[in-house]
């Protein structure tokens, strides 16, 4: 082959391996499998496993630092994947002592599926902030991995972070007894999905209240909110609802107002309810 026809050649070669290899890079972002907490069905842990794509050899990486007892969240957890996959299931109760871990650091990174247990999810955003356990899940989503959560796990997905508390009355209820401004305490989360407010437990506990004066916070976001022992599956901007109830999802096509004694007022709120097989797309 002349030395001119072989330049052209290798040039070629190049080009397309970098065309392959960026194309592929783009395609790997993984997928976010989101439980609304309560009971987890078999079908669901199914769901959960295939979604992760689990092959040969995968492991999948257990954060339990959401519960007051995480040897207990684990064990539970570990139940129900055992019945549905036989791959390694790594237990990583991450402390602010071991936050720096490398070797538990990397098992977050290779885990084929991350999942994230219920329970407190400012507790678990204490230990992880924006620190190197934080990085490891965002570089484990950002190359193909699941990551999952239920209850607590669920709420620590999105930027925006339902803690649970309220700023108008210190005492905690289930189901908030009034629409007000400035009300819903949120920090910030993982950050996994933007623009959104996930609420869990959502029609077993009438969360609407809370929700909707979350939205009123934040205008233009959208509010999910996830029942019982259902999910949604996100991919990238494309959302498909599993399991046993619904999905509840408001947004507002223009911003709420409020009284000068903070009581939330609006016209236009949308609301739609799907169910599983149903999908539906993020902004």
């Amino acid at each position: 082959m002349k030395p001119k026809i072989l330049l052209l050649f290798f040039a070629f070669i190049i080009a397309f391996t970098f065309t392959f290899v960026h194309g592929q890079q783009k395609n790997e972002q993984g997928k976010l499998f989101i439980i609304g907490g309560g009971s987890r069905t078999e079908s669901l842990v199914k769901q959960l496993i295939q979604t992760a794509a689990l092959r040969p050899g995968d492991h999948i990486a257990i954060l339990p630092m959401s519960s007051a007892e995480p040897d207990s969240s684990f064990y539970y957890i570990k139940s129900d994947l055992e019945k549905a996959c036989s791959n390694t299931i790594a237990y990583l109760n991450f402390t602010s002592a071991t936050a720096n871990d490398q070797a538990m650091l990397d098992s977050v990174k290779r885990a084929r599926l991350v999942f994230i247990t219920g329970g407190d999810q400012t507790r678990f955003m204490k230990i992880v902030g924006k620190g190197p356990i934080y990085q490891a899940i965002h570089y484990a989503y950002a190359h193909g991995s699941t990551i999952s959560g239920t209850s607590a796990g669920a709420a620590v997905m999105s930027k925006q972070m339902i803690t649970g508390n309220q700023r108008k009355d210190t005492i905690y209820h289930e189901t908030i007894g009034k629409l007000l401004a400035d009300n819903i305490e949120i920090t910030e989360g993982l950050g996994l999905v933007q623009n959104v407010i996930i609420d869990q437990h959502f029609i077993v506990r009438s969360r609407y209240n809370r929700l909707i004066s979350a939205l009123h916070d934040y205008p233009g976001f959208l509010g999910i909110g996830i029942d019982e022992s259902t999910a949604i599956i996100v991919d990238r901007k494309q959302i498909r609802v599993v399991g046993e109830s619904q999905v509840l999802v408001f947004s507002t096509k223009s911003k709420m107002g409020n009284t000068s004694k903070g009581l939330i007022t609006f016209g236009n709120l949308n609301i739609k309810g799907y169910a599983a097989g149903a999908s539906f797309q993020l902004k």
